[in-house]
């Protein structure tokens, strides 16, 4: 009942039209930035956070609004698999093996109100799951210790490259550089200067904003500029709408499954949507067997994987309210955010700031509804965006990202530092070293300084305190697994994704 009634307080708070309009406007721009090839979810929101600051959104707005943009993103995502056969970010990989095959029968109008259902049905079960499953783990979080939270950040990093991760070592050395560019500035502990060489605006440290707009919107830009800056490609065409009832209702168990599926893959440390959509893919494939036609055009094989990966997208929140730690790359870039506002992310955040956690959460349950009911009816303008060359959209997308981390602190030094990190994510990725592993060293690096400080305090500088405990064990031990499974499962179940892609539809 308690639980209900923070419900329905969030509700109070996310059906306010000021609210009501943002998370509309970021369900529309999510959506946008979603069925454009290569931008996904995480640039979407990063694109957004300088924009948040400018209009001097609330806190609760301005997640809001992000969380909207989140979502939108997910459902965006399928738009270009669809009908390009070019999945919008990694989690749409799936969508290309049944959601291609619809579209070149004639079907892609059927094909992309399926997905739209099957996000919609997802996301619904993954937010239902964090309603239940995220207060139940903020009570248990408020157990943890300075040594626990320590060994919790430990876990963090070493599952951040996840099992579907391409070189888990590279993820290791992204982390690393995040947590060395977190120690720039002045110790608050000692007040000592650390890496500031003489520069007055490195003395309160590097502003992880203008790290991720950096990283992710200028990089993108480069990266466009360099692979892909031609002409739009040749869609096919969307077609009437022929989709029957009976097939929609068909895929109800489908969706059911995928959702369920993908939110316990997003709650996973290191999983996230990737693996959400490619298991309840395969996981649906194997268990429909000759019934279904997988690959060959089956909108089964479109619903299930859009469940997943939407489900998981709610799921990821779980870890980042809870305890701190972001579940996906996207929810990292959210966790940046609250931070910047000022509120710490965790257990306690449930009890002191409940309107905004639970006005999130109502948002997003209400932004599903609104992006089922954006996505049907407009999708022929979604889709005419894919026929626009990323030449001419991108560089608006820049001046937005400019103009907002400007508007933030008037400083064309943070613009200077923002270009550099933006050529330095480019080379990054050319290296292909993750740039989400920066940003959550950048995140969790002072906190996690600041718990180990205070663990050997508490134990005058005993190190044994980082293990003293049951639980503390326990995070070291699911830390050291989170290196090894790579490894170990990785390239098995890389291989599995790369058989199942190669044996879907091929390329125009």
């Amino acid at each position: 009942m308690e639980t209900l009634q923070f419900l329905m307080d969030g509700f109070a708070v996310a059906l306010t039209p000021y609210n009501l309009m943002f998370a509309l406007f970021g369900a529309f721009i999510g959506t946008l930035i979603g069925a454009l090839p290569g931008l996904g979810p995480a640039n979407g929101v990063a694109i957004l956070i300088p924009l948040a600051f400018t209009l001097g959104l609330p806190p609760e707005t301005a997640m809001i609004l992000l969380t909207s943009v989140y979502a939108g993103a997910m459902y965006g995502g399928r738009i270009s698999s669809i009908l390009l056969n070019i999945p919008g970010d990694e989690p749409a990989m799936m969508t290309c093996l049944d959601g291609y095959p619809m579209a070149q029968k004639g079907r892609a109008a059927d094909a992309l109100a399926i997905s739209a259902i099957a996000s919609f049905a997802g996301g619904l079960i993954g937010t239902i799951g964090l309603i239940l499953l995220a207060p139940v783990l903020a009570r248990f979080a408020l157990t943890f210790g300075p040594a626990e939270y320590f060994a919790l950040f430990l876990l963090a990093f070493a599952t951040l490259g996840g099992i579907t991760g391409k070189n888990p070592m590279k993820t290791v050395v992204a982390a690393t550089l995040g947590v060395m560019i977190s120690t720039v500035g002045i110790d608050i502990a000692t007040g000592t200067q650390r890496y500031t060489f003489g520069v007055l605006e490195l003395y309160e440290g590097i502003d992880f904003i203008l790290a991720i707009v950096g990283l992710f919107a200028i990089s993108e830009l480069l990266f466009f500029i360099e692979s892909r800056a031609g002409a739009g490609r040749k869609l096919i065409q969307v077609g009437k709408l022929s989709l029957s009832l009976k097939e929609v209702i068909a895929t109800i168990p489908t969706l059911f499954r995928g959702g369920i599926l993908g939110f316990i893959s997003g709650v996973l440390p290191g999983a996230g949507a990737s693996l959400g959509s490619f298991i309840s893919y395969t996981l649906e494939k194997q268990y429909l067997g000759k019934k279904a036609h997988f690959g060959d055009g089956d909108s089964r094989g479109v619903a299930a994987p859009e469940a997943g990966n939407n489900g998981a997208s709610s799921g990821a929140l779980v870890p980042m309210l809870t305890l701190g730690v972001p579940g996906s790359g996207t929810t990292a870039v959210l966790l940046a955010m609250l931070i910047s506002l000022n509120i710490t992310p965790g257990p306690l955040m449930f009890t002191q700031n409940a309107d905004i956690v639970w006005g999130v959460i109502a948002a997003l349950l209400i932004g599903n509804v609104l992006l089922l009911v954006l996505n049907i009816p407009l999708v022929g303008f979604f889709v005419k965006l894919l026929s626009v060359p990323p030449m001419y959209l991108l560089p608006i997308v820049t001046m937005v990202a400019f103009v907002g981390i400007y508007s933030i602190s008037h400083s064309t030094f943070d613009l200077y530092f923002m270009i550099a990190f933006g050529v330095a994510g480019y080379v990054l990725r050319k290296l292909d070293i993750p740039l989400v592993p920066i940003i959550l060293g950048m995140l969790l690096g002072p906190e996690m300084e600041k718990n180990l400080g205070h663990a050997l305090v508490l134990s005058d500088g005993d190190w044994s305190t980082l293990w003293g405990s049951p639980l503390a064990i326990g995070l070291w031990a699911f830390a050291a697994l989170g290196l090894a499974l790579p490894y170990i499962v990785g390239p098995l179940l890389r291989r599995r994704m790369k058989v199942a892609i190669t044996e879907g539809p091929e390329s125009d």
